[in-house]
């Protein structure tokens, strides 16, 4: 009986161990998934991003954080972000990762975005 109570204790604990490695496991890949999906186009959105528009302004204040034409840029990122629903990742560049937001341009043909 002895025996069979060690093994049972010990299959116990090894199932909650496995248990709580597959739980955290599952922490870490949505925590992945929602960090990608703030820069990636949603493809069912038609090129659009899966920001929220309540998720414009602190994506934008990290964007822009780093220029000297603060202003102008949190204006027209916010504006962009709030059509395209998406901001590129960085402080510069990287902009191919959102195509509407890449892609919308001045009537003089420059970009719209920063």
């Amino acid at each position: 009986m002895a025996i069979e109570a060690k093994f049972l204790i010990f299959f116990v604990v090894a199932l909650l161990a496995l248990l709580m490695a597959e739980s955290n496991s599952l922490v870490w890949t949505n925590e992945a998934n929602d960090a990608a999906d703030q820069y990636f186009p949603n493809k069912a959105n038609n090129g659009q991003g899966s920001l929220r528009s309540y998720q414009c302004p602190s994506q934008c204040n990290r964007r822009c954080s780093q220029t000297q034409y603060k202003k102008p840029c949190l204006f027209f990122c916010n504006k962009c972000c709030s059509k395209c629903l998406c901001v590129p990742p960085g402080y510069y560049g990287n902009k191919g990762i959102c195509p509407c937001y890449n892609n919308w341009k001045t009537k003089r043909g420059g970009p719209k975005c920063p």
